[in-house]
């Protein structure tokens, strides 16, 4: 193996232990890659942390803009949401993670990555599948699916025994992942269904519904073909609207969702997402979706959408059937343009009026008034020929007995 291993680094427990044990098992120069997706603070310090536990070098990737653009916005467009509730904000970062590492691992001539992801766990799939889409040729050392240590007990006491400090207290059991678009938890009372999550103790980007204001906030959204360009009027780029929408949904207890899903893996496992600024774009999306396509499209269209979430969830972002998704999805985002407005209050979303230059919504037509478009003496025909494999199936059972 060539002596240069690229690791996913993020500071944490696990990745300070994996620089230290890959130097001792590979006999190898480590070089730690932050990929940084609007994790905000959790960056700081994270050179000299890393520097002091043994990696040659540190890079911090900022990709959070690309991040947005290119993997957030294509999900949002597709309304790809997993299992009916997870609006896929760690499962959209790790493509865009994975391709930073092997970007770099590319440029300084390494032929592995390692990542710190669980052999039980999502991200060792999404990493992986990655990686092999893009470099095939270089390997991928997964630790946890071959070390002796089992806890994170055993990495503490590791790390420990080596003077090198535990970037964590041990008393800190909540398993979290931030980025621009959301924060999930795991772990302590969540590994139970049956119990309520301890809310006070978990948020940090939302309030609960109950501590939410007591007075409606209302928001505008504008789109221009599926793309989110400006909040309230001021025109924004994306990542900036769904930080923004993150401090206005957060404060007004929207997106809080929890979920036991199934994992790639095969079981099911339970947690906790905050997702303010994410369930507000999804919301408006649909919203201008549903004034502006027709019925055969919005259908079929929510029918991909579960596929889509599915691909992405299990890690197949570069595949030939995400990209051909993504290409249906642009075409029916063409005349996805216009303004909706949204009413939030104590963690709910609701409705407030949406306008589009493409608005398939004629009054004309649709109002109780009778317009030149539309014959109400036309019903009758289209329901006797709509209804005629009713009538002839009632007919065929009245012949035979049938009942």
């Amino acid at each position: 193996m060539n002596n240069k291993v690229v690791l996913a680094y993020s500071g944490g427990l696990d990745t300070t232990v994996i620089i230290p044990w890959l130097k001792e098992n590979y006999d190898c120069e480590v070089i730690a890659v932050c990929v940084d997706v609007g994790q905000g603070k959790e960056i700081d310090g994270l050179e000299e942390r890393a520097l002091s536990t043994g990696a040659s070098k540190l890079y911090i990737e900022n990709i959070t803009d690309a991040f947005v653009d290119d993997y957030v916005i294509p999900c949002v467009k597709a309304n790809a949401v997993y299992e009916g509730k997870y609006l896929l904000g760690t499962s959209m970062a790790r493509p865009g993670i994975a391709k930073a590492l092997v970007d770099i691992a590319l440029k300084e001539g390494a032929n592995a990555i390692c990542h710190g992801a669980t052999g039980k766990g999502n991200d060792q799939v999404r990493f992986e599948l990655t990686i092999k889409a893009l470099a095939p040729h270089l390997d991928i050392i997964a630790p946890w699916r071959i070390w002796d240590i089992k806890s994170r007990e055993d990495a503490i006491a590791y790390l420990e025994a080596r003077n090198i400090p535990v970037p964590m207290k041990k008393k800190e059991s909540y398993s979290r992942d931030r980025n621009l678009w959301h924060l999930s938890h795991e772990g302590l009372e969540l590994e139970d269904p049956s119990i309520e999550p301890v809310y006070d103790n978990l948020l940090q980007m939302s309030v609960t519904p109950e501590k939410a204001p007591d007075k409606p906030t209302y928001i505008d959204l504008e789109f221009d073909q599926g793309n989110p360009t400006k909040l309230n009027g001021v025109s924004m780029k994306a990542s900036d609207i769904i930080a923004a929408l993150n401090e206005i949904g957060g404060a007004n207890g929207i997106g809080i969702i929890d979920i036991c899903e199934n994992r790639v893996v095969g079981m099911k496992s339970r947690g906790v997402y905050e997702t303010p600024g994410g369930a507000i774009l999804y919301y408006a999306h649909n919203e201008l979706e549903y004034l502006c396509l027709d019925k055969q499209t919005l259908a079929y269209k929510s029918q991909l959408a579960i596929k889509f979430a599915e691909l992405v969830y299990s890690g197949e972002w570069f595949t030939p059937l995400r990209e051909a998704l993504s290409a249906f999805v642009d075409e029916t985002q063409k005349t996805v343009t216009g303004s909706v407005k949204l009413k939030l209050y104590k963690g709910n979303i609701i409705p407030a009026g949406a306008s589009s230059p493409y608005s398939l919504y004629d009054e004309d037509i649709a109002s109780f008034t009778t317009g030149d478009l539309y014959d109400h003496k036309d019903a009758e025909g289209f329901i006797n020929l709509f209804g005629l494999p009713l009538k002839v199936r009632a007919m065929m059972k009245e012949r035979s007995g049938l009942k």
